[in-house]
């Protein structure tokens, strides 16, 4: 079974029913995922947190209240100290925004092997970490794909 991770995105959508369509597969995906190895990386879940109170989606007390939640599921994992410049040679590698070079970088030292993202190219693997959107599939192909 693959460990897999959450861009932010996936996160924001499961709190934001402005899209029911994409509030409803984040949740199902949020489920999917909590029955699995899934760690958040930290940039995340500061990311989920700025976009929810910035877009007055959450105050900030419920924002709070959900990353505190999203951290008692899920482990955590932080940037260690060669993550910079692996993050730095995959922005350049693949020719994408630093930011999601840095998120590939951590969940790869997390040995996250699948990062569900709506993001980055679906399908494609970063440094050995392949993005899938999970919002684009069935519940019984993100069954399959966490199988595998």
């Amino acid at each position: 079974m693959p460990r897999v991770s959450l861009d932010a995105s996936i996160l924001v959508y499961g709190v934001d029913a402005a899209e029911p369509a994409r509030h409803r597969a984040a949740k199902r995906v949020l489920r999917l995922v909590a029955q699995h190895d899934c760690v958040h990386v930290f940039q995340a879940l500061a990311e989920f947190y700025y976009v929810v109170t910035r877009k007055a989606k959450l105050g900030a007390s419920q924002a709070k209240l959900q990353v505190r939640d999203l951290r008692s599921v899920f482990p955590l994992v932080l940037p260690g100290p060669t993550t910079l410049d692996a993050a730095i040679d995959i922005a350049g590698r693949y020719r994408i925004n630093f930011w999601d070079a840095m998120l590939i970088a951590v969940a790869k030292q997390a040995d996250v092997a699948m990062l569900f993202t709506e993001d980055l190219q679906d399908g494609q693997d970063y440094a050995g970490v392949r993005c899938v959107n999970p919002l684009e599939r069935s519940a019984a192909a993100l069954r399959a794909l966490l199988r595998n």
